[in-house]
Order: C-alpha cells, then sequence, then structure tokens
C-alpha cells in the first residue's frame, strides 16, 4: 500500500536522498532569473547581466553551466527513479544485503555525465549565437528541430527498450544483481539517460533556468517510467512534440 510505501521511506538514507532533492531545488530556485529581469536583459542586452554578475555560458564558466546542469539533474532525475529505490531498497526486508548509497551514487554519475556533455552543447551553441545568455534557443530551427527529435525519440525502439526497465525494476535488478550495487547504478542511470535524454535538452528551448519546464518536465517523466499510466503517455506526447514543432516552424516561415 502507499502508505506502508511512504512510511518506509523515513530511514537516514532516504532523508539523506531528498535533502539532496529539496536542495537542488532550492538552489535553482534561487539561481533562477525572474520574469521582470528577463525582459530587462531583452531590452539592454548582454551589459545588463554583466552588471547584476550573471553567470554568462562561455569557455570560463563551462563548471558554473555544467553545475546548473548538474543541479537540474538532481532534481529533476532522481524524482523518476524513486520506484526503483524503493524497490530495491524493499530487497533489504528479505534479509538481501543492500548498498543504497552506492546505487544511487552510481546513478547521479551517469548524469554528472551528462550535465558536463549538456553545458559543453549550451557552450558551444552561444558561441555561433544559437543560444541565449540565459541558457534560451534564439533560433527558430534550433528549437523546432529539439522538439522534433524529442518527438520521434519518443516513438523509437530505444526509449521503448529503457522504459521497459524504468517499469519493471524488480525484474532489472534481479537480471543484473551479480554486477553489485555501483555498477547497477551506472547501469539503471544509463537506462534513465536512454528515457529522458532527448526530454532534458528541451530546457534549450524554455530557458536552461526556467522552473516552470524544470517542473513540468520532471512531472511528465515521473508519469512516464510508471508502468501503468505511463504506457499512455508517451506516443501522446511525441505526438504532441512533433506538433510543436510543426507550428513553431509554420509560424516562423508566416512572419
Amino acid at each position: 500500500m502507499l502508505s506502508d510505501r511512504l512510511r518506509a521511506m523515513t530511514g537516514g538514507h532516504w532523508i539523506a536522498l531528498f535533502a539532496v532533492i529539496l536542495a537542488s531545488w532550492g538552489a535553482l530556485y534561487l539561481m533562477a532569473v525572474p520574469a521582470d529581469l528577463r525582459v530587462m536583459g531583452r531590452l539592454y542586452g548582454a551589459d545588463f547581466w554583466e552588471s547584476l554578475c550573471v553567470v554568462t555560458p562561455d569557455a570560463a564558466g563551462f563548471a558554473r553551466v555544467a553545475g546548473m546542469w548538474a543541479l537540474m539533474a538532481a532534481g529533476m532525475m532522481a524524482p523518476t527513479a524513486l520506484p526503483s529505490f524503493a524497490t530495491y531498497d524493499d530487497l533489504r526486508r528479505t534479509g538481501t544485503p543492500v548498498n543504497f548509497a552506492a546505487l544511487v551514487g552510481g546513478y547521479l554519475v551517469i548524469w554528472l555525465g551528462f550535465a558536463a556533455l549538456a553545458a559543453a552543447t549550451q557552450i558551444g551553441l552561444y558561441s555561433v549565437g544559437l543560444v541565449g545568455v540565459l541558457g534560451q534557443s534564439q533560433s527558430v530551427v534550433l528549437s523546432a528541430g529539439l522538439l522534433a527529435g524529442a518527438g520521434l525519440y519518443q516513438f523509437s525502439p530505444l526509449k521503448d527498450a529503457c522504459l521497459s526497465k524504468c517499469r519493471a525494476p524488480l525484474t532489472f535488478f534481479m537480471a543484473h544483481w551479480d554486477e553489485g550495487p555501483w555498477r547497477m547504478g551506472l547501469r539503471l542511470g544509463a537506462v534513465c539517460l536512454g528515457c529522458c535524454w532527448a526530454l532534458m535538452l528541451l530546457a534549450l528551448v524554455g530557458g536552461v533556468m526556467n522552473l516552470a519546464f524544470m517542473a513540468l518536465a520532471m512531472a511528465l517523466m515521473v508519469v512516464e517510467k510508471l508502468p501503468g499510466p505511463g504506457r499512455y503517455l508517451t506516443r501522446p506526447l511525441g505526438a504532441a512534440l512533433l506538433g510543436g514543432a510543426v507550428w513553431m516552424a509554420a509560424t516562423a516561415m508566416m512572419i
């Protein structure tokens, strides 16, 4: 039952995990740029951001940009893996020795690697003028391409294969138990990355520090990984993303 599961998530290891998630969201909230400042930034240009000491995605700021992506990964992706973490923790009740920290650590290492690659991508796109100072796309072609790519990926066999493992965590752990918690955490992170990388990159469409986008994307990814309702979300979401790409391209052509 759900109430039993919630009561079980009160150990020190769960409190530490929830603290990491909440701290990540708290840091993202503090780093987010209010809407009125975004408007002023569009009016006054790059000098406005420099006057406020806002991090700009240049080569010198790579570590800070990667840090923002790392916070996004921890805050958004760890909640999507809670059913898998809970399944692994349940094995402890059977007398099976488990190492919760090693599993979660391996999982997060994969997403930290993604954060580094995403930061490098953002900096590269910024250097050629395709992404703005706040990490938002400045190009209709780029935005439509990211939406279309994410939409098409929703229908791909790789997406289905990764989702099938995320939706059956007990089967996943039994299949890879001999690898140990650290390697299982790495594998679980890789499977999760296979599910969600394209959706995460849509942050470049809405803006990397857009809290509304992050909350919506996290909610969609949480539901998509559930074995019941998730099956009714994947393809409709793909169709919606493809429709958004077509609409964006058509609107640009009419201007």
